[in-house]
């Protein structure tokens, strides 16, 4: 019998954005980080974070190096985590403008909802997730709209969703790999140990 290894194996999207501090703090949390650049560096793979950047550059990418349909599987399939730019990739619908999306989170997210990068935030809000009030970096965020009967809603801001759950989704308007609390990727951590034992 040959045991299982102890840390999961999490990938990170490392195409854009702050791909690094995920890794870092996947690293704290518990996980082996992998950078992601070439569809079959998902084979091996426990898990996944879609970072942020910006959504439509990703998307060409994705799309040039016949990437797509690749991630669509992975993500149908394994736990995967979004921010920002990653939870407007995993949403079912995109608007303003309409995009292509993965449609693994049944819910619609619209582009740069909060104006551009001067109108970006750090916001302290409670949250359903145990450890008092969580600090949340808005970076040209989006904002999830609308969610299906299967999301749930574990942060807010104005009223809007600011981080959901789905089964073994999760995704986030904000980026949580910019503070310092580790909460956010401990949970996917968490989410991502329990699907290797399923």
């Amino acid at each position: 019998m040959i045991d299982e290894p102890t840390h999961p194996r999490i990938g990170v999207l490392a195409i854009q954005g702050d791909y690094a501090a995920h890794a870092e703090a996947l690293a704290e949390a518990g996980a082996e980080p992998c950078a992601v650049r070439k569809p079959d560096e998902l084979a091996d793979l426990d898990g996944l974070i879609l970072p942020g950047g910006e959504s439509t550059t990703i998307l060409r990418f994705l799309e040039k190096r016949r990437f797509f349909e690749v991630l669509e599987e992975f993500c149908a399939c394994k736990p995967v985590f979004g921010t920002c730019a990653g939870a407007i990739l995993l949403a079912r619908e995109v608007r303003n403008p309409a995009q292509r999306s993965l449609g693994v989170l049944d819910a619609v997210v619209e582009r740069n909802a909060y104006g551009r990068q001067i109108d970006s935030t750090i916001l302290t809000a409670e949250t359903a997730l145990p450890g008092g009030p969580l600090e949340m970096v808005f970076i040209r965020a989006p904002r999830i709209v609308e969610t299906g009967a299967g999301v749930q809603v574990l942060a807010l801001r104005d009223g809007f969703p600011a981080l959901v759950r789905q089964g073994a989704v999760l995704a986030a308007t904000f980026h949580p790999e910019l503070s310092a609390d580790r909460r956010m990727h401990r949970l996917f951590v968490q989410t991502v140990t329990a699907a290797r034992l399923k």
